[in-house]
């Protein structure tokens, strides 16, 4: 399969995201009225039970130590849009730069992460996944820090949903989002 990385990339940097469908899995660009952003300032908040997680050190962090595994991680549940294809475009995206695998390690053992794409100051979130608990939660949390030390403008999850809202996720509209999402990508940012 051929994979045109830089139509890709001028896709996301539209506000379209990149999804197989239910029942045939055929790739398709999609896009919605509303966009779930994850805030990069004060109104970031997480569970405080998750505070005494985070003290105890659980988990080292990494990116892109494992990009695949992060990938099949996100693509393992009953019903995903991450389907073979899709896999293989994100693989296209990391060689190339601009996908990237934020993980919580245990040891050896993956224990969850965040996969997304990064481009200028925005970081467009694709999925999580956790297999030890609160992997992708800590995730979460250092992945915010890291946004914020290299002054990245927009964490967008795409679409909102309860797990998302306890960190503080607020919707905007796509007439909101466009302008920010311009703005992030004028930036010259990197997750390293």
């Amino acid at each position: 399969m051929q994979i045109d990385v830089l139509s890709i990339i001028e896709q996301y940097a539209q506000g379209y995201f990149l999804m197989a469908s239910d029942f045939d899995e055929t790739l398709a660009w999609y896009t919605s009225r509303s966009r779930a952003l994850i805030p990069l300032d004060e109104r970031f908040r997480y569970p405080k039970s998750l505070q005494r997680v985070l003290n105890q050190n659980r988990f080292s962090i990494a990116v892109n130590r494992d990009f695949r595994a992060v990938v099949e991680g996100c693509a393992d549940r009953e019903s995903t849009w991450i389907s073979p294809a899709l896999k293989e475009v994100y693989y296209a995206l990391y060689q190339t730069g601009w996908a990237y695998s934020f993980e919580t390690w245990q040891g050896d053992t993956l224990a969850g992460g965040i996969l997304g794409i990064a481009i200028g100051g925005a970081f467009i979130g694709e999925s999580m996944f956790f297999r030890i608990p609160d992997g992708s939660k800590v995730a979460m949390v250092k992945l915010v820090e890291r946004l914020r030390e290299r002054d990245f403008l927009v964490f967008d999850a795409q679409l909102s949903n309860p797990h998302l809202d306890r960190f503080g996720a607020y919707t905007v509209s796509d007439e909101e989002y466009q302008p920010l999402l311009q703005q992030a990508l004028q930036r010259r940012c990197s997750i390293f």
